[in-house]
């Protein structure tokens, strides 16, 4: 079998098992549930809005912005990668994420894009474990690629055993429930240039707030917050 034919015969074979595994688990826009497509123009279009600042609960002590609200495609997304297991969206919703980071700059809401540290929230060890990875982390390494040579992520924070999960809880129990709860992971270097906080959902403020607190005990200013949605 000549080269050019073992190639499109490869092809082939590829599209057929493409072409079944849609017929099990059915292709469609991780944003609005559209066929045939994994993330549509719509979707994308809705993403690519201008940042909007959020006033949450709980003070966290830096400026905190959201791409858009939690609902239409900004809930469906991040449910899609949190509970579904659409690793593919990471890449959308980081380039929406790097999207919202230079216009933020371009207002002049943080020094520049150029020299950046995204620190993803953090997350229970358990939790990244059964979704396969923290799914924040994969878009902020998007975010980064993004934005260029000079911008990196720093899995600065791990929330340790102790915490349980936070649905549910108002904003009382949740900053209790992460007081103390949230910790510097070992053997990670230092960050450089403005400092991010990435996350997807902000619903009261603790995480963020707590995250601050961590960071500036270590001697690290987070500049602001920036999340996929504001609940």
């Amino acid at each position: 079998m000549s080269v050019h034919r073992r190639s499109r015969t490869v092809a082939t074979i590829a599209e057929i098992v493409r072409s079944g595994s849609d017929l099990v688990v059915p292709l469609e826009c991780g944003g609005c549930s559209a066929p045939d497509v994994r993330w549509c123009a719509d979707c994308a279009a809705t993403l690519s809005d201008d940042p909007v600042a959020l006033s949450p609960r709980v003070e966290v002590g830096v400026d905190t912005w959201a791409l858009g609200r939690y609902r239409g495609p900004y809930r469906a997304a991040l449910i899609a990668m949190k509970e579904q297991g659409r690793r593919d969206l990471t890449v959308p919703v980081g380039a929406a994420v790097a999207r919202g980071i230079a216009t933020l700059a371009r207002w002049g809401e943080f020094p520049d894009t150029r020299d950046l540290t995204l620190v993803p929230a953090p997350t229970r060890r358990s939790s990244a474990r059964r979704r396969g990875g923290d799914p924040v982390t994969a878009f902020a390494r998007v975010a980064a690629t993004r934005l260029g040579a000079r911008v990196g992520v720093s899995e600065l924070l791990v929330t340790t055993a102790r915490a349980r999960d936070s649905a549910g809880l108002d904003a009382r129990h949740r900053v209790r429930n992460l007081s103390g709860s949230i910790t510097l992971r070992r053997t990670r270097a230092a960050p450089r240039g403005t400092i991010l906080l990435v996350d997807d959902v902000l619903t009261t403020g603790a995480t963020a707030s707590e995250s601050v607190r961590v960071l500036a005990r270590h001697g690290w200013a987070l500049h602001a917050v920036i999340v996929v949605a504001g609940a």
